[in-house]
């Protein structure tokens, strides 16, 4: 019996959304940051099962991007991808945005660093490998000052990320840039790394699941750093 997953990938400010059967996504949407809500998120999902005669309940289960990125894109996304999980009883897959950006490397690199802007002048950063059985993490994803990764980037390295346009000035020239269109996760690839995570979420881990963010969002940020009244 052939599969059928729901991709959410809402960690950049356009949310794309996905409908794989079997070994290949046969549907795609992007939503705009103007409709980046779970009831848009929601109905686009419905017309996508309608337009490929399936019901919620013929889904397999639902892939969804984990972050790091955009804070409230991915609170919706997994908010919106855990409720049907629930709701339908079926799979949960977790996927690092990262991980599914890496996978667009170009095949002649064998490393990629993978940064975006992580705001007041830091960077999430995190670099892969290529292995046999794919793009992998080669260290933990961290926070740090964008000159402190330019300083210690590997020379030659390729370098990858909605960060590199905003840190792209800081970055040797000797340092390979993965092409702009594949510097965000796009579904197939959310797919292709979601179908290699053979452990799905349990009841109690799907409940717990939060966006991979190092640190609260810019509010709480700004709150933390207010003087109390």
């Amino acid at each position: 019996m052939s599969e059928n997953w729901l991709i959410v990938e809402t960690s950049g400010r356009v949310a794309r959304l996905g409908l794989a059967r079997g070994d290949r996504v046969v549907r795609a949407a992007e939503l705009g940051e103007s409709r980046r809500h779970a009831r848009d998120l929601t109905s686009t999902i419905d017309a996508m099962l309608k337009a490929e005669s399936l019901r919620p309940a013929d889904l397999t289960g639902v892939m969804a991007s984990r972050g790091p990125g955009s804070y409230t894109g991915l609170r919706v996304g997994l908010m919106t991808a855990k409720v049907l999980a629930y709701a339908l009883g079926c799979e949960l897959r977790a996927v690092d945005t990262f991980a599914a950006i890496a996978h667009q490397t170009p095949a002649e690199a064998q490393h990629v660093s993978v940064i975006a802007d992580a705001l007041q002048g830091q960077v999430y950063a995190q670099r892969y490998a290529l292995r046999h059985d794919g793009w992998l993490p080669a260290d933990q994803l961290c926070i740090l000052p964008a000159g402190a990764w330019t300083a210690n980037l590997p020379v030659g390295e390729w370098v990858s990320g909605p960060g590199v346009s905003t840190c792209d000035e800081q970055i040797p020239r000797a340092n390979p840039r993965v092409a702009e269109a594949d510097r965000e996760a796009r579904v197939e690839s959310v797919f292709a790394v979601g179908r290699r995570l053979f452990q799905p979420l349990t009841q109690e881990e799907l409940f717990a699941l939060e966006p991979l963010y190092l640190r609260g969002s810019s509010a709480e940020e700004k709150a933390k750093g207010e003087p109390r009244g």
